[in-house]
């Protein structure tokens, strides 16, 4: 318990919040209305640490009472109280560790996920569309919030593409992980023969980028266009007359919304998609350049899953770069994710 205490500062932290909290008591506090909704941000970020870190000294505390308790007295109630709450202290002990593990820049921030399938028709976006609901399902279990910013279903059955917001803290440092190819191997719904099928599609997550991270957009380097919501709608989606578009002409990046009822409102998340893809654009470019300098060579292709979900002959989900393997699949795709990204993060830590 104390290594993990030190990895996180628990006093420091408490030291910040109150440091802070003397700031939204001098007068002119309000004065910056964006300033100080920062700085209650960041209060309420070192709160909620110095809060789980608090609750899991206290459930360490009464498990250990529990188990001295159930040996000493000989009783079985209490041996098996011990024993779940150990089960749950120990989980809560992994997403500690796992929070110490978001050390890069954005790993806090919110996360802009985009779903697209692969070649293959009905099939593949099929498979994106039971991969939307994955994720989906994984971020209501953790509590984030979720918007969908635009969809594009298809003719038949599935998605040909989707973008969606996830709100939440760490949403960027936890979807990081689920960055690349899935691929599923099952007996097609839409093929008549019964035959196997493999499907393709790709995840991809950018962190929201905050304003005063400066992006130089030129507005003369934007073409905006409105127009109107096409598809089913239903569940992921308002259809109105008030989507938007945004291409960045010199490098192609487009962005578009259509959640919202309101033109305006689109405008400015499409906006805020612009931004966190043009950042993700320049990173990339900086990142290869390094790589060119180091000579090193990295190909992503549809071959090179990080993940395949098996229906058929058997039923297995495995992770090809931890070798972490689950035989429940529909559990995985009802969004129990969280092993995955766990190992995940582990092991880079780890390298």
């Amino acid at each position: 318990m104390q290594r993990l205490g030190s990895i996180f500062d628990i006093d420091k932290k408490r030291e910040d919040a109150a440091k802070l909290k003397l700031k939204t008591s001098k007068q002119d506090f309000w004065s910056d209305a964006e300033e100080a909704k920062k700085v209650m941000q960041q209060i309420s970020n070192l709160e909620e640490d110095v809060e789980f870190w608090d609750k899991i000294h206290d459930d360490f505390e009464e498990t250990a009472l529990q188990n001295e308790l159930a040996v000493s007295e000989e009783d079985e109630d209490l041996a098996v109280d011990a024993s779940k709450s150990l089960k749950h202290l120990k989980k809560e002990i992994e997403e500690l560790e796992l929070k110490s593990w978001f050390c890069e820049r954005f790993d806090t921030h919110d996360a802009i996920v985009n779903i697209h399938p692969g070649a293959g028709g009905t099939e593949s976006q099929d498979w994106a569309e039971m991969l939307l609901r994955m994720y989906l399902r994984w971020a209501e279990r953790r509590g984030f919030t979720t918007v969908i910013d635009e969809i594009t279903v298809g003719e038949e059955a599935g998605i040909k593409n989707v973008t969606f917001t996830v709100e939440g803290k760490h949403a960027y440092g936890y979807l990081r992980a689920e960055k690349g190819i899935h691929r599923l191997v099952r007996i097609s719904p839409y093929d008549f023969s019964r035959r196997r099928h493999t499907s393709f599609a790709s995840f991809d997550a950018i962190p929201v980028i905050d304003e005063e991270i400066e992006i130089d957009i030129d507005p003369n380097d934007l073409r905006i266009e409105t127009f109107r919501s096409t598809g089913a709608g239903g569940q992921h989606v308002n259809v109105t007359d008030s989507a938007v578009r945004i291409t960045h002409v010199p490098t192609g990046v487009v962005a578009q919304c259509q959640n919202d009822r309101s033109q305006l409102i689109n405008r400015q998340i499409a906006m805020k998609i612009l931004r966190a893809r043009l950042y993700e654009q320049e990173r990339k470019k900086k990142q290869r350049e390094l790589e060119k300098i180091r000579g090193e060579k990295k190909e992503i292709a549809w071959g090179s899953q990080i993940r395949s979900y098996t229906m058929h002959p058997y039923s297995l989900v495995k992770d090809h770069r931890t070798d972490l393997e689950k035989g429940d699949v529909q559990r995985v795709l009802d969004g129990d994710l969280d092993q995955f990204i766990i190992e995940y993060h582990r092991l880079r830590c780890a390298k």
